[in-house]
């Protein structure tokens, strides 16, 4: 999947859909259930994922956990954060791993879709990133910051810039907080960019505040390479198992959610990214 094309509108997204993603199975696919609709137990379950980590994670699993659980696991990779929701909203893969709390709120809302979380699997750190300056300090009035364009993501990151004294926000904003929302931007100028673009626009801007997924498939480590980065303790993004309402029951579901939130995951993800992805012990989502 790291060849596929990136889709950045969602035009281009249900283009998508509509001509790549058949194979993937809809609610009516043998693949994916049984003749009575309900979850063929027999059959692959498969899950749309971020490359990275997402889709590491599971690749444990699928190697190394699922077979002695009797769960055969199929992940399909996507390189933004729209396809997954509406495939697993459309029956096309039977549920997603790559977006934490808000995002999806925020999704659900405006698309009018029904996708609710199953388990917490672990901490990305927004990170501020680089390749023009060397601290925080280094950033001067009149140089421009990219943040991610998308609700959350956004808010997210104009915190990150608020905590490390780069902005000003309105008191009460949290994370829903955006661009007009900052009181003194301190002589910075701000690019806003879709999440997955950020990453590529690091040469043509002064520092970039990027997504811990993306920023890895970028081969940037967060916890080496980042200006600023946000605290583990206390966050409230952690990533997380989801599926469409209703098939929270699934066997294969339930069987993946104790996977991910077992100790063979939490020490494979403190092994492979050491610091730059957090575990979240496998606590149930909500």
């Amino acid at each position: 999947m790291r060849k596929n094309t990136k889709l950045t509108a969602i035009a281009a997204a249900s283009a998508a859909l509509a001509l790549g993603l058949t194979a993937c199975g809809s609610s009516s696919d043998p693949s994916s259930a049984s003749g009575d609709g309900k979850a063929d137990e027999t059959k692959p379950l498969v899950v749309a994922a971020s490359p990275s980590p997402h889709a590491d994670i599971l690749n444990f699993v699928k190697d190394k956990l699922a077979a002695k659980e009797g769960l055969k696991l199929e992940v399909k990779e996507f390189t933004d954060y729209v396809l997954p929701n509406t495939a697993t909203e459309q029956g096309q893969v039977g549920a997603n791993f790559f977006q934490h709390k808000p995002y999806l709120d925020d999704f659900n809302k405006k698309n009018g879709t029904h996708i609710v979380p199953v388990v917490n699997v672990h901490l990305e750190p927004l990170g501020l990133y680089s390749k023009k300056v060397k601290a925080l300090a280094d950033l001067k009035p009149g140089q421009t910051v990219a943040v991610p364009n998308d609700t959350t993501n956004e808010g997210r990151a104009l915190q990150l810039l608020a905590a490390n004294n780069l902005i000003t926000l309105k008191e009460g904003v949290g994370t829903s907080a955006k661009l007009s929302d900052i009181t003194d931007k301190k002589g910075l100028e701000f690019k806003e960019l879709e999440a997955a673009t950020v990453p590529r626009a690091l040469n043509d801007v002064d520092a970039a505040v990027i997504n811990g997924n993306y920023a890895l498939e970028a081969k940037l480590s967060p916890a080496k390479d980042a200006l600023a980065l946000e605290k583990a303790e206390g966050n409230p993004y952690a990533n997380f198992l989801a599926v469409k309402a209703g098939n929270e029951k699934d066997p294969r579901i339930e069987k993946l959610a104790r996977l991910l939130g077992s100790p063979e995951v939490r020490k494979f993800i403190e092994d492979k990214y050491q610091g730059s992805v957090v575990p979240a012990a496998g606590t149930p989502a909500s």
